[in-house]
């Protein structure tokens, strides 16, 4: 079974590397969904939604939100970030018996992201 909780954060970046006009100081309230997987534990769930928001919110959410991502990351692209959030929760998640499945990071309405540990 997958279970499902999304988040927000708010953060602004310039992509150095980019020519265009995000090569220019610029924020997004991104959303992040995160997905685990594994069988339905004692409690008959996957993990408790409260446990997993704790998780998240220590380990990536009080790390990226109101942060200026370039001091963080060289090239700070949604898909940087989303490599940095998977290395963040993959081994927390394989601790309490479960796997991490997938995370979608999305910048705005319209433009994301889906991660699933793959080496690139």
């Amino acid at each position: 079974m997958i279970l499902v909780k999304k988040f927000s954060f708010e953060a602004a970046h310039n992509l150095t590397k980019y020519h265009g006009k995000c090569e220019k100081l610029h924020g997004h309230t991104y959303r992040l969904v995160v997905k685990i997987e594994g069988p339905l534990n004692e409690e008959e769930m996957v993990m408790d939604f409260a446990e997993l928001k704790k998780i998240v919110e220590e380990l990536v959410i009080s790390k990226l939100d109101h942060s200026y991502l370039n001091d963080m990351f060289d090239q700070p692209t949604t898909e940087r970030v989303a490599i940095w959030i998977w290395d963040q929760l993959s081994k927390e998640m394989e601790k309490r018996g479960v796997r991490l499945h997938e995370i979608e990071l999305w910048e705005t309405e319209t433009s994301g992201v889906v991660y699933r540990g793959e080496k690139v």
